[in-house]
């Protein structure tokens, strides 16, 4: 009889050691909050396939709830239930912004950083006809007049930012929202606003073309891409900023499980084949694990409850 009750016992704990391990044996669900197309939702649908060839009998689908600026999609990640099967892509402005903002209904308590995916670069540049053509000429003309700057909409990452670095550089701004940053573009390469910011990628077109020119780029080490425009950091202004994004989950998904995760998007990321079709995208590609990840999404939600309180829009979206 004891014999019997061992090994039943034994089977048992080998059977919840089976049951533990067996995930994922049903689709993951990644929310994008955006629409299906944008750079989020394609870089989501390539992270996607690149996990399914990591992660043993894994299916990973892609969601699209866009709404709110991305706030509908990532609350409906961030309080989804906490089985490991619905994560979301956790991007800078609705995990960093739109709280402070009183347009979310989560924060970033909320949140179980699982991998960041990639980052989107900054450079500041002149426009057609600005009185300044570089960093030093820039922050001469700041000390007298608030150079306009375009951004792609008021509260948005652009406008942070840039208020950010007025901030830390110490000189004043006259921001000009814009309806995307291609509308800010246009105006930008019309000569209708002294400078910018904008990804790498938006500005090369108009650099090659010498309609604008790079000021300064918001990373503490320079860019291949314009090698030759120094950092405001190497300036002597302590100042860097990027737009993110990675993947996120709800609070309360078991460890076990959390780690298969985990390890699903370090590999999915590294993965040469997801590296090639990103880059091929214009996107940059930067895995950084959980820690890290919350760390920089942190600190980028501190320095936007700063400047937002600054500017009088703390919590006015609030109902």
């Amino acid at each position: 009889m004891k014999k019997t009750l061992a090994l039943a016992a034994a089977l048992a704990g080998t059977l919840a050691a089976t049951t533990a391990y067996a995930f994922p044996d049903r689709p993951i669900q990644i929310i994008v909050p955006y629409s299906a197309g944008g750079g989020t939702d394609l870089s989501m649908r390539l992270l996607a396939e690149s996990m399914q060839r990591h992660m043993d009998g894994a299916t990973v689908i892609v969601r699209n709830q866009p709404g709110g600026g991305g706030a509908i999609g990532t609350s409906a990640a961030v309080h989804a239930r906490a089985d490991g099967y619905t994560v979301g892509a956790g991007a800078q402005g609705p995990l960093a912004l739109l709280p402070h903002l009183g347009s979310a209904d989560y924060t970033i308590d909320d949140v179980e950083f699982i991998g960041l995916v990639g980052r989107n670069l900054q450079v500041m540049i002149a426009c057609k006809d600005a009185p300044f053509t570089d960093f030093d000429s820039f922050m001469a003309y700041a000390k007298d007049k608030a150079p306009q700057i375009g951004n792609s909409g008021a509260g948005g990452a652009n406008h942070i930012s840039t208020e950010a670095f007025a901030k830390a550089a110490g000189i004043k701004v006259e921001s000009v929202p814009f309806g995307g940053s291609s509308e800010a573009m246009a105006a930008c390469a019309g000569g209708h606003i002294q400078a910018m910011v904008a990804s790498p990628a938006e500005a090369l077109a108009q650099v090659n073309a010498g309609t604008v020119k790079p000021l300064f780029v918001e990373e503490d080490k320079r860019i291949d891409i314009f090698p030759d425009t120094p950092t405001a950091v190497e300036k002597g202004v302590d100042f860097t900023w990027s737009s993110w994004k990675g993947i996120i989950g709800p609070k309360g998904i078991p460890a076990e499980d959390l780690e298969i995760l985990r390890a699903g998007v370090k590999a999915a990321v590294e993965d040469e084949e997801f590296q090639k079709k990103m880059k091929d995208m214009g996107e940059f590609i930067q895995y950084e694990d959980a820690a890290a990840y919350e760390k920089r999404a942190r600190k980028d939600s501190d320095t936007a409850e700063a400047v937002i309180k600054d500017l009088g829009m703390y919590q006015m979206n609030k109902k």
